[in-house]
């Protein structure tokens, strides 16, 4: 009886919260729409992985294969090509790319004039909202054989370089054109979160002798840790996605070697070859390690640091 009763109670209280709450649950209802629709719905499209699916028997009509498709993907050396280009890709952007942000947002607030400031932080935005394909135009006008890059080795004598056709120069074409585009819009959260250190600890640092760089070493890093800590485990958690757009309007068929990801295969493999299963069961497999990572990772930091994002 007390059992129900507190039962019946609990129910209550809850009711009474969500009351008091309405409004701020009527703003989440947009959100949680949003989600179910574009999110969970189309989770039951992800079973077309164990079947030999066909447009015209529909998801309900193609037969069951089971884990047929997942067999021949895993013995494709095709597969392993663009999983290990993958892999080796998002790693260097994770070497290169993911503290480009940090050590800008930390020059930034070394400048003391605020004009000068917010300027710097207007042109390094600008970037982030130009489309891959205006800035995969540009790349073509920089580095074509005719472009302004060999038009200038070809100025001190030297040979032409095929920068866009070359294997070995394209994954850095890739980091070095990621790092310039988001960079700037990388800072915005670090600039943030600098905002929120304490301006006597910089002050009391001053006073027993530390100069700016020791500040920045004993100060402004340990106070961004906790938001490099959850940023690094979101990008672990997606450390198998290849940056479909970035890849696709830099990389052609002379740099599929070190340049095509998974992203861009299954992209020709889906589209069009039309093998939608095989696209699909490819998709899922990623979707498991990327989720694998993020608890690996996030482990990890949890016992190292204490950060975690749950």
């Amino acid at each position: 009886m007390e059992a129900r009763l507190s039962k019946v109670n609990a129910r209550q209280d809850l009711l009474k919260r969500m009351n008091n709450y309405k409004m701020l649950y009527v703003m989440l209802l947009p959100a949680i729409v949003f989600l179910t629709i574009f999110n969970y719905i189309p989770m039951y499209g992800a079973s077309i992985a164990f079947k030999d699916f066909s447009i015209t028997k529909g998801i309900l009509g193609s037969p069951w294969v089971g884990f047929d498709h997942f067999t021949k993907l895993f013995q494709t050396d095709k597969f392993w090509q663009v999983f290990r280009n993958t892999i080796e890709i998002n790693l260097l952007r994770l070497v290169f790319g993911f503290p480009a942000p940090v050590i800008l947002a930390i020059l930034l607030n070394e400048i003391r004039n605020k004009y000068f400031k917010r300027s710097i932080q207007t042109i390094i935005y600008l970037p982030h909202f130009i489309s891959w394909v205006t800035i995969a135009g540009i790349m073509f006008s920089l580095l074509s054989n005719d472009g302004l890059f060999n038009q200038i080795i070809a100025l001190f004598g030297g040979e032409s370089v095929n920068f866009l056709t070359s294997n070995f120069m394209f994954r850095p074409i890739l980091i070095i054109s990621g790092i310039w585009k988001e960079v700037g819009w990388g800072t915005i959260i670090f600039l943030a979160a600098l905002s929120g250190i304490n301006p006597d600890l910089y002050e009391a640092a001053t006073v027993d002798g530390a100069n700016r760089f020791k500040q920045i070493i004993y100060i402004t890093l340990p106070g961004l840790l906790p938001i490099i800590s959850i940023l690094l485990i979101l990008n672990f958690g997606s450390m198998m996605n290849g940056g479909f757009d970035q890849v696709f309007n830099l990389y052609n068929t002379m740099v599929y070697e070190s340049g095509d990801v998974i992203d861009t295969y299954v992209y020709r493999i889906g589209l069009t070859q039309g093998k939608y299963s095989v696209a699909t069961a490819i998709g899922l497999f990623l979707n498991i390690i990327n989720f694998a990572l993020l608890i690996i990772v996030n482990y990890a930091s949890k016992k190292m640091s204490g950060q975690g994002i749950y």
